[in-house]
């Protein structure tokens, strides 16, 4: 079954990820995670996301465009990036998504949800 692995985060979280001088042993624990993800067969794709100031929200207001530029003050949480994982069940990915509160920084401060793809149901 395949199931979306989804991190969060604030601009908040993004500036002290760009700025830390702990990026070196984030990108060497990511890289690992990966590479085992990778071995294991289960792995179809990751990808962090550019930071929230970076993005625009499109909103369809009295029938019109609307777009705003980040970052949003009124947001907490934002996505920063995911894992798409093809695994025997949710506990599985579970598992897997539990691995990342091992990552030095930050990033364990972050939320992680595990949602599987719709068809994908057991």
């Amino acid at each position: 079954m395949k199931y979306l692995i989804l991190a969060y985060g604030s601009q908040r979280d993004f500036d002290e990820l760009v700025s830390g001088s702990e990026l070196e042993s984030i990108d060497a624990f990511l890289a690992a995670f990966t590479a085992d993800l990778t071995a294991s067969g289960e792995l179809i794709d990751t990808q962090g996301l550019a930071q929230p100031k970076e993005a625009r929200l499109v909103h369809m207001r009295d029938g019109k465009r609307v777009v705003t530029d980040g970052p949003y003050a009124e947001t907490k949480e934002v996505l920063a990036g995911y894992w798409l994982v093809d695994c025997a069940d949710i506990d599985r990915a579970t598992d897997i998504a539990a691995r990342l509160f091992e990552c030095p920084g930050p990033i364990p401060e972050l939320g992680f949800e595990v949602r599987a793809l719709l068809g994908e149901e057991g």
